[in-house]
């Protein structure tokens, strides 16, 4: 339900502020032929801009979140909107508007009585045209940490668990249809009812939006995940010691909330207050690392170096990390790898170009992912195709590829019997899992820092996989398997 009203929040925000744009527009440029035609080109060069290019172009200027979403579902729904206005207004019989001016009527009443009445039925079908296209797109949404139903598309998909992307696509396909529906039955109706019964909706709808958001007695952090179960197993564990060491404070959660980048930048403008990262991580994509350590270091170095780095570029405090790693790793079926005698990642030069390979893009676009192994290894695969996480999995399973990206502690790696290969040449680095959060909120909030200091140096590799398999292959809930875990190794008691 917090999902719908999201994703409701979202779109009928952006609908609203399409309709107070496009269609004063069209009003104005009814009896301007040459600029509405320029404008109904403009509109229509938006509406190509793929909606992936277009968020990630709206990023570096608005952030993350709700913002950015909105403004691109604005875009989107202007075409239909001024289109059908222009249209509806201009086909309009000249002799009906000559009559109207022969009865003395001034420009302002001849729109409201006359012309705005007479277009009424073709602007109201440009208003569901883009209702529909608007809550359909507002699934892209959850991306970039706005929420709605398309979380439950992403989660399903990184899970393999068709029964969530099917949640979030019939959910957004039936909110489509009912609202489309709606605005049908409210045509047939009086305008002022009609005004008065999308009033409430607003307002309703507004409301338990902004009942979902605020809370009145206590502090509200927030925690934001990756996409996948391990970011999702972490945030509930880090939100369960913080709740239980401290009553003063309720912790949401973000889960799924996207790609490092964002995550990163979500922190940096204060619309999080931490989530887990990884120390490789960190060194790899979040600082600039100085040329002389510029190399691969221990564990305890690696983490040094990182949370020194991030304290001196972004004022930011990586707290001490957990026991396990979750480094990269590169995997094949058992079967093909023993097939061809491969068990590092050197063996692979001999067969690489019979080798198809699905990475992530983040991987193939990563110093320590593909372009290292072609740099430190000379290898060069025969193909490679990027894909989002889960997918990468589908594809070995199906024999679509030969070779992949994985992380040391994917469930997968045990569901689907393969075997990673040694990274023989030391390319990746060692990646240990820790909070990450602003300088000033962990100053500000010492019984945090200490609630999170609980768990460093737990979890093993093992306990690890092992978790991660509760949730992707049993189907276990992420909150159930943190809780189970921090009530087995005593850092919370029962009762919490």
């Amino acid at each position: 339900m917090q999902a719908i009203f999201e994703h409701l929040a979202i779109s009928l925000s952006a609908l609203l502020i399409a309709i107070l744009i496009a269609v004063p527009c069209a009003i104005l440029l009814s009896k301007r032929q040459k600029i509405a035609e320029v404008v109904l080109q403009f509109t229509s060069v938006l509406q190509t801009i793929p909606s992936l290019a277009l968020l990630g172009l709206l990023i570096p200027f608005v952030g993350i979140g709700t913002t950015p979403a909105l403004i691109a579902l604005v875009i989107y729904a202007l075409l239909p909107i001024f289109q059908n206005t222009y249209i509806g207004l201009s086909e309009i019989d000249p002799s009906i508007e000559e009559a109207a001016e022969a009865f003395g009527m001034s420009r302002m009443r001849k729109l409201l009585k006359v012309e705005v009445p007479m277009a009424m039925p073709m602007i109201v079908s440009g208003i569901r045209t883009a209702l529909v296209l608007i809550i359909g797109t507002a699934t892209l949404a959850a991306l970039i940490g706005a929420g709605g139903l398309g979380t439950f598309i992403l989660l399903g998909i990184d899970r393999n668990d068709p029964s969530l992307t099917l949640i979030g696509a019939i959910c957004s396909a039936l909110l489509a249809l009912i609202f489309s529906g709606l605005i049908r039955f409210l045509q047939k109706r009086s305008w002022k009812v009609s005004l008065a019964a999308l009033g409430i909706i607003f307002l309703g709808i507004g409301g338990v939006y902004a009942a979902q958001q605020t809370t009145l007695t206590k502090e509200t952090i927030t925690i934001a995940g990756k996409l996948g179960s391990e970011p999702d197993i972490l945030i509930n564990m880090c939100k369960e010691v913080i709740e239980a060491n401290d009553e003063q404070v309720t912790v949401t959660l973000k889960p799924n909330f996207g790609k490092t980048s964002f995550l990163f930048s979500a922190l940096k403008s204060q619309q999080i207050d931490l989530y887990p990262e990884f120390t490789g991580t960190v060194l790899e994509s979040l600082v600039k690392v100085p040329a002389a350590e510029d190399q691969i270091h221990s564990p305890e170095k690696t983490y040094q170096l990182a949370n020194e780095l991030l304290g001196e570029q972004f004022d930011m405090e990586l707290l001490e990390p957990m026991s396990y790693q979750n480094t990269y790793a590169v995997a094949m079926k058992r079967s093909v790898a023993e097939e061809k005698g491969i068990t590092k990642i050197s063996d692979l030069v001999a067969h690489q170009g019979e080798l198809r390979a699905g990475f992530t893009l983040e991987f193939i676009d990563r110093e320590d992912g593909y372009k290292g192994m072609q740099k430190k290894y000379g290898l060069k695969l025969g193909s490679v195709q990027s894909m989002e996480p889960a997918l990468r999995y589908q594809a070995i399973q199906n024999g679509d590829v030969d070779v992949i990206d994985a992380y040391s502690t994917d469930s997968e790696i045990k569901q689907y019997d393969l075997v990673t290969l040694e990274d023989d040449r030391q390319l990746f680095p060692p990646y240990q899992g820790a909070p990450l959060l602003r300088g000033d909120f962990a100053k500000e909030h010492p019984r945090v820092v200490e609630a999170l200091n609980l768990l460093a140096g737990k979890i093993i590799e093992e306990q690890m996989i092992e978790m991660n398999y509760l949730v992707n292959v049993e189907k276990q809930q992420p909150a159930d398997v943190a809780h189970d875990f921090l009530v087995k190794e005593k850092i919370i008691q029962e009762g919490n």
